[in-house]
């Protein structure tokens, strides 16, 4: 049984979650909820009005460090896959962020709206793997309609002028009905390297992208809006981002599945990883410099026309 504690910030609670982790919890006024684990900065919840949970996260997931916990929305920074000296998808994701009662001021609108900003500075086993300071500030925000927003900002603090460049994903598992029935929209005739084939560049063929075995593609140059329609629950996710010009589409599938300690082996039906990054073209911040992305999450019912559901409306409307 947890406790709760409530900070002087009255927007978020802070209480104990799985094997004792603490968690920021989110909560707005019509019923929408968030909630964070400090260890990763790690969005593990996010439920609409009618506390529909819209994130995946697996039955198997292992809350412990350090271990990152599979699902939600890991932070992958300062690397995207498994390159070099760092571990998969860098570190970010399993340090222990804390929360920043005095932030710099962040340019966004907070009024009607409960957020939390949390900070993580590299510790000096870090520097032994990436020998880089920095800051990385991220600010989680949950608005009045119940949108998920991540602003990050990432500053170069090196104290010897030297520059440092990484790549990074918001790594967002969506909890879909049906893999077999769901289509992202957005990312048509886009140009996109796959990763089951050694990272060839590859053009995207279909007029929607559909789902019968693995895939795993980033995006090349995407829009800012990319839509994930949920055909069985009538529900389109619709992504946002600023900044981040790739998008990663990800599924395992069930021999990959099979394959993964914290994944169930049926898991890859109930969930979709569409991921808003910048890979392709690393990011370069010279001492002082300082990288500011964004990716707001929305869900809403999804339109039918003709029997298809018509993503036009919610691209154009968003």
């Amino acid at each position: 049984m947890s406790t709760t504690t409530t900070t002087e910030n009255k927007s978020f609670e802070i209480t104990k979650g799985i094997n004792g982790l603490e968690k920021v919890i989110l909560r707005e006024t019509h019923g929408s909820s968030v909630e964070v684990y400090l260890y990763g900065a790690h969005v593990t919840s996010w439920k609409n009005e009618h506390n529909e949970e819209m994130l995946f996260v697996s039955s198997k997931a292992i809350f412990k460090p350090p271990k990152p916990i599979r699902g939600g929305i890991p932070i992958c920074f300062p690397q995207f896959s498994n390159l070099g000296l760092l571990e998969a998808h860098g570190f970010a994701r399993n340090r222990l962020w804390t929360i920043e009662a005095d932030p710099p001021p962040f340019p966004s609108n907070v009024n009607d709206r409960v957020f939390v900003d949390l900070l993580l500075k590299p510790t000096e086993e870090d520097m032994k793997i990436w020998p880089h300071s920095f800051e990385y500030r991220l600010r989680i925000t949950l608005g009045p309609g119940g949108d998920l927003m991540l602003i990050s900002r990432i500053r170069n603090t090196n104290a010897d002028a030297k520059p440092f460049t990484f790549t990074f994903a918001y790594h967002t598992y969506f909890s879909v009905s049906d893999i077999s029935e769901v289509r992202v929209e957005g990312l048509e005739t886009l140009d996109y390297l796959d990763n089951t084939k050694n990272r060839e560049r590859y053009t995207e063929q279909g007029d929607a992208i559909t789902f019968e075995s693995e895939i795993d593609k980033i995006y090349l140059s995407t829009p800012t809006k990319i839509a994930v329609l949920d055909h069985e629950k009538k529900r389109t996710f619709v992504i946002r981002k600023e900044g981040l010009p790739d998008a990663v589409v990800w599924n395992p599938w069930d021999k990959k599945a099979k394959t993964m300690a914290d994944f169930g082996d049926e898991e890859y039906k109930q969930m979709l990883c569409v991921e808003a990054a910048a890979i392709e073209k690393p990011v370069t911040l010279k001492p002082g410099e300082e990288w500011k992305v964004r990716l707001e999450l929305s869900a809403v019912p999804s339109s039918y026309f003709s029997g298809q559901l018509d993503p036009k409306k919610v691209l154009q409307g968003a």
